[in-house]
């Protein structure tokens, strides 16, 4: 297992936040690690870079209120913060090199259409540049009602 102290964990309100917050905090405390906890507000170019988005933030307040109840639950504590960017993974790889990370963290939603399955641009992004070892964890089969 990675003797990883500095965990980051990308969350953006999918279903994968809960699961990737729960393997993070796990590590970090078997590790005696820190998880860090980071929601990037994607500005469109139209807009300056730090435009006040109070929508945007208020829901990336409830994105990291949520990861920090999971980690609490797990026993951990962990750091939040939001970012504002032009590009998200470009903003997950700079926040990694500049907190010196040893871990990333991402999730991927399931599939709709499991035969098209698509990482998406970001954690393609993530995968390609990122300066520390990258888990992805995808969720599951979504449960029929």
């Amino acid at each position: 297992m990675i003797d990883a102290k500095k965990v980051l964990v990308p969350v953006n309100g999918n279903e994968t936040d809960a699961t990737i917050i729960e393997m993070a905090a796990q590590l970090a405390k078997r590790n005696r690690g820190r998880v860090y906890a980071i929601h990037v507000i994607e500005v469109a170019r139209a807009l300056p870079v730090d435009a006040d988005l109070v929508e945007d933030r208020r829901r990336a307040d409830n994105i990291l209120d949520a990861a920090e109840q999971t980690a609490s639950h797990w026993g951990q504590d962990i750091e939040t913060e939001i970012l504002q960017a032009r590009d998200i993974g470009t903003a997950i790889v700079e926040e990694a090199i500049e907190s010196k990370a040893d871990l990333i963290v991402i999730g991927v939603p399931h599939p709709a259409n499991p035969g098209e399955f698509d990482l998406g641009r970001t954690t393609t992004h993530v995968l390609q540049y990122s300066p520390c070892e990258v888990w992805v964890c995808r969720a599951g089969v979504p449960k029929k009602k």
